[in-house]
């Protein structure tokens, strides 16, 4: 008979399987091919369509509902891999051998102690603040006890940077690689032994240790932060667990089940890496200006906490509980779709077709409800609800059910409240942006977009005594 965990794997094989039946198998010619700069495209609102950057790090193709990751699909990851590889892959571009995986997994376990960081952490309110906002003190915390960034000698001149790409630079200037990373300056280069030798604990917040320490990290910053907010104290690190295993006990206080530990290292896996999303480019915008990775971080934290990027599935499960059961979904819907109201959960920016993460999930919500009579509950209500969008919406318009509509049901069977649910997404993604960082970095250009200017010119300057409230008289622009 097979075990829990082998009927998990079963599950995502199969999902993988009707995936490969429904999708076709052909990239997008252009988007993924090197490219050639500059490059002409359409760009609708929001940098809709623009091209940004090259990457290998991951590939989203929402026609085909693919999602890869240097090169792997999403479901034989999920199916036969975990967590910290996937990390690895991330970072390095390649599967680890055996003795990389062990020594990866030895340093996250030793980087999950940050002792100071959250008794500075504490210091703060943190049962009052948005579970994110206090995600983001704590990074600050972490940069301040790990790095020696803050050091008035440690600021770097501008005038050394590699590849600053002033504003005065034109947009033909070609890009270049350099042998050494962005992130480095040539005036410190040569003070590099000096410095590690008077800072033996602390790093230079530029590199791949700062990425291993900030993946070790953010998750015990947010199981801290449940913790706090739940009115209990932070709990030690178990180094002996897998690095989901020990997400979920320091989060709970006790040892989660294999069951439990395998459904969250799933669930972290297909949040790590989603493509230029809001958060991967607010990272990548404060990055390229030479900040650090632990400020672009929490820039990517704070893009996160934005209800339309994450919180969707805290929206869905709220959604799902008002409904008050299936048997309810029809006449909920019919009033929903009459008042135009959007249904939280469907539809994505990216996929016009079933997202591949929800095709994961939603088996797992099923998996985890059935010892459960409040998840079977919700669940029932999910599916009820999942038949009349996708019969009223899915072939007319595309609108199938993304990441969100399951992963609040996943993490609600195991447990753990809704407000917690965007800063697992940042504890998942944390690996995707920084691999995406390091990679951005080795040829850094500034982001500099322009905005067309739709305001008055030649306005004349009137006096403040002549002023009136209205005053001001638009006029044509020549």
């Amino acid at each position: 008979m097979p075990t829990q965990n082998e009927r998990i794997t079963r599950l995502i094989l199969r999902a993988a399987e009707k995936a490969r039946r429904e999708t076709g198998a052909e990239p997008e010619p252009k988007l993924t091919e090197p490219v050639q700069w500059p490059v002409d495209c359409t760009i609708g609102p929001g940098l809709e369509g623009a091209i940004a950057c090259e990457s290998e790090v991951g590939y989203v193709n929402g026609t085909r509902g693919w999602l890869v990751y240097q090169g792997y699909n999403i479901f034989d990851l999920c199916a036969r891999s975990t967590f910290e590889e996937v990390s690895y892959l991330l970072l390095h571009g390649h599967l680890p051998s055996p003795s990389q995986l062990e020594t990866f997994t030895k340093r996250l376990a030793t980087y999950r102690s940050i002792p100071n960081s959250l008794r500075w952490l504490m210091s703060f309110p943190i049962e009052r603040i948005n579970p994110m906002a206090a995600l983001r003190i704590g990074i600050n915390m972490m940069r301040q006890q790990q790095t020696f960034r803050d050091a008035d000698e440690e600021r770097p001149d501008p005038a050394t940077a590699i590849g600053a790409d002033e504003d005065s630079d034109p947009m033909e200037v070609p890009l270049a690689g350099e042998d050494h990373a962005a992130f480095e300056f040539r005036a410190h280069r040569e003070r590099k032994k000096v410095e590690r030798a008077l800072h033996r604990t602390l790093l230079d917040a530029e590199g791949e240790e700062s990425c291993y320490r900030l993946i070790a990290g953010l998750p015990v910053l947010v199981a801290a932060i449940a913790r706090i907010r739940d009115g209990k104290m932070p709990i030690e690190p178990d180094l002996e667990l897998s690095h989901a295993a020990n997400f979920l006990y320091m989060m709970s206080g006790r040892r989660p089940t294999t069951v439990e530990e395998r459904v969250m290292d799933v669930a972290l896996i297909l949040h790590a890496d989603h493509g230029m999303n809001a958060s991967t480019f607010a990272c990548l915008v404060v990055a390229s200006t030479l900040s650090d990775i632990y400020f672009s971080l929490g820039a990517g934290v704070a893009a996160l906490s934005g209800p339309l990027h994450g919180g969707a599935n805290e929206q869905v499960v709220r959604t799902l509980r008002a409904i008050g059961g299936p048997e309810k979904v029809d006449p909920w819907f019919r009033r929903a779709m009459a008042n135009k109201e959007k249904i939280t959960g469907f539809g994505h920016r990216v996929y016009k077709t079933y997202d591949p993460r929800a095709r994961v999930l939603g088996p797992l919500a099923a998996f985890l409800a059935h010892g459960d009579s409040e998840a079977r509950q919700l669940l029932r209500t999910a599916q009820a609800l999942e038949k009349n969008v996708v019969a009223a919406l899915g072939a007319r318009k595309r609108v199938f059910p993304n990441v969100d509509y399951y992963s609040g049901l996943v993490y609600a069977s195991m447990g753990i409240q809704p407000e917690l649910f965007t800063p697992i997404f940042a504890v998942s993604r944390v690996s995707g942006w920084c691999a995406r960082l390091l990679e951005y970095l080795r040829s850094n250009r500034i982001f500099r977009p322009r905005a067309v200017y739709t305001g008055p010119l030649n306005e004349a300057y009137v006096p403040i005594d002549q002023r009136t409230t209205r005053s001001r008289q638009r006029r044509p622009t020549t």
